[in-house]
């Protein structure tokens, strides 16, 4: 008996999977897919009849769940599927597209890792430019909070304008190039010494991990909600009418 159930076909076409995936995205079937999840063990243990065993089994068996959950999203590279095309797409609505319509139900735990999986990186595909924006929001709001890291930030720009006013002023890249070399190795040596001291380095962290999180926490929570219904953009695009 061999192994595989389907025997090798050379006739059999096979699709790539970005291509595959582009299709279930633009077809709106990865949409379906996240909405036709599992029901909760809670909600099958409720319409159960009231036993202390099964309750105690449906909670053990819902802590599993989350668990497996959470350490499936603790373990996946939200990046892998995302390419240069995604950043270049114009940045979605913050108000109907990224955060969501009002009153519609547009966030909820995933059931699976399959459909938590599924979601992060789809949302984070959809929504590139929103957490690039959060992530500078973010590093500002730590600069803010870091007077320190703020001055030494603030400090360094100030080193490389004084460089670079040098050897304008003076020519030295074209009259003496050792010298200019020689100054950009010492606003290099500065620059390290003046972000180290002020503790740049915290600032970058905390910054990093805070819009990690935020971006992990939205786009497993946020639902797969149509595109072409959040964004206003397709809608007046199905809007025109066509020429003949």
């Amino acid at each position: 008996m061999s192994s595989s159930s389907f025997k090798p076909n050379p006739l059999s076409l096979s699709v790539p999977d970005p291509a595959l995936d582009r299709w279930l995205r633009d077809s709106g079937y990865l949409d379906l897919l996240d909405s036709s999840a599992p029901a909760p063990a809670a909600a099958t243990a409720a319409a159960t009849p009231t036993n202390p065993a099964s309750a105690s089994s449906g909670a053990a068996a819902d802590v599993l769940a989350f668990a497996r959950t959470l350490a499936s999203l603790l373990t996946l590279n939200p990046f892998a599927g995302l390419s240069t095309a995604d950043l270049a797409k114009p940045t979605p609505s913050w108000s109907l597209a990224f955060v969501g319509a009002p009153g519609a139900a547009s966030y909820s735990w995933p059931p699976t890792p399959t459909q938590a999986r599924l979601r992060v990186q789809e949302n984070v595909r959809r929504y590139a430019r929103n957490y690039a924006a959060l992530s500078i929001l973010i590093f500002a709001c730590c600069l803010y909070r870091m007077p320190m890291a703020l001055l030494g930030m603030l400090s360094s720009l100030a080193v490389w304008e004084a460089v670079r006013y040098c050897r304008d002023r003076w020519g030295l890249a074209t009259r003496a190039p050792g010298v200019g070399q020689a100054l950009l190795h010492c606003a290099q040596i500065a620059t390290v010494i003046l972000l180290y001291v002020c503790n740049m380095q915290f600032a970058l962290v905390y910054a990093i991990g805070l819009s990690y999180a935020v971006m992990m926490l939205h786009a497993s929570l946020r639902k797969l909600t149509p595109p072409r219904l959040s964004d206003p953009v397709n809608k007046n695009r199905r809007a025109q009418p066509r020429r003949s």
